[in-house]
């Protein structure tokens, strides 16, 4: 039994006052209290371009709006899932359950070097296409006709009645795959079978041999929707970020330094997205998506947590959590050590 079927996982309640993001403003906020707020960010608001009585009225009902989505979205997502579980009829149900054919041949050599007895870090470095953002690492994922299967399953949802929540406060469109009931099949055994290895070689300092949850989802960038994404970090040790399809122009990944660095002091890489082909990177990397031209273009984004790693900090508020119970992974946070994978442990 792995630790995914035994472990409770838990939110931090940084979740509801934390990393509130502004996109008006292109800014990640935090709020307590109107007069926290205030006095952390009005006069940084003002230079950004806020600067009527009205417009910050707006800014703090944007605010308002999102502390309390957050508050109900355990509940609102459990309604959710019901509800497209009892409306929603597959196009493609096959896709739902991760085969191996599926999978890419050059994905399938590099998962096996990782799993043999001599795997090293040089042997699979020769395996993989290192770009130019350090430890950022690029590889075949899944057949191309696995991926147009994939969107056409997930442009069908988008068609149908069935309702649907948005993946995070920066992204408005896109879908959330625990709703629609690719966790269980298809995300965590990709997960523990295939990335795993790889992750345990790539990234043993940022909780790469144990990672034991993951938040997965669907983004697509539109010329009448979201065009491109703001520089970020991610709430996961390690992000895998997929390109779907369909035809695009432009919209290339940037990367730039860890989250302690400041911008002003980090010098960004663009790297190429290529449909099938994987991005594999830290989840505190901070990264951005820079506008498509024309086109359409589906990501499936992965972020894989490793409990043993946020139970000492939270990567969100930066300080040990306090944990709220959550469902399913919830945040990836765990109580009971005795629930997080043995193979953790460095030798």
């Amino acid at each position: 039994m792995t630790s995914d079927d035994t472990a409770q996982f838990y939110t931090c309640d940084c979740f509801t006052t934390d990393n509130l993001f502004l996109e008006d403003y292109s800014l990640h906020v935090r709020f307590v209290s109107e007069q926290q707020f205030r006095l952390d960010y009005e006069a940084l608001l003002r230079r950004l371009g806020c600067v009527t009585d009205q417009q910050f009225e707006d800014v703090l009902n944007k605010i308002s709006q999102e502390v309390d989505r957050r508050r109900r979205l355990s509940a609102t997502s459990a309604e959710r899932t019901a509800a497209i579980k009892d409306v929603y009829r597959p196009l493609h149900p096959h896709v739902y359950h991760l085969q191996e054919s599926y999978l890419a041949p050059k994905f399938r050599q590099i998962v096996e070097f990782c799993r043999g007895g001599d795997s090293s870090v040089d042997g699979l470095l020769d395996l993989l296409e290192e770009e130019a953002a350090v430890r950022v690492y690029r590889f075949p994922v899944f057949e191309r006709s696995f991926c147009e299967e994939l969107v056409e399953e997930l442009e069908h949802f988008e068609k149908s009645s069935a309702p649907k929540g948005r993946p995070n406060t920066m992204n408005h469109y896109g879908i959330l795959l625990n709703e629609l009931g690719f966790d269980e099949g298809f995300i965590t055994p990709l997960r523990e079978q295939y990335l795993r290895p790889l992750t345990s070689l790539l990234y043993p300092d940022c909780g790469g041999r144990c990672l034991d949850s993951h938040k997965a989802f669907v983004v697509k960038y539109d010329m009448n929707e979201d065009l491109d994404l703001s520089y970020h970090y991610d709430n996961a040790e390690v992000t895998l970020n997929v390109s779907l399809g369909k035809d695009f122009i432009e919209g290339n990944l940037y990367f730039g330094d860890m989250k302690q660095v400041p911008l002003s002091e980090t010098e960004c890489s663009e790297v190429e997205h290529r449909v099938t082909e994987g991005l594999l990177h830290r989840g505190q990397h901070m990264h951005g998506a820079l506008p498509i031209s024309s086109g359409q273009r589906w990501n499936l984004i992965v972020w894989m947590r490793a409990s043993q790693e946020r139970n000492k900090l939270c990567p969100m508020c930066n300080k040990r959590p306090t944990l709220v119970e959550g469902e399913g992974f919830a945040d990836g946070f765990t109580k009971d050590p005795a629930a997080q994978n043995p193979s953790c442990v460095l030798t």
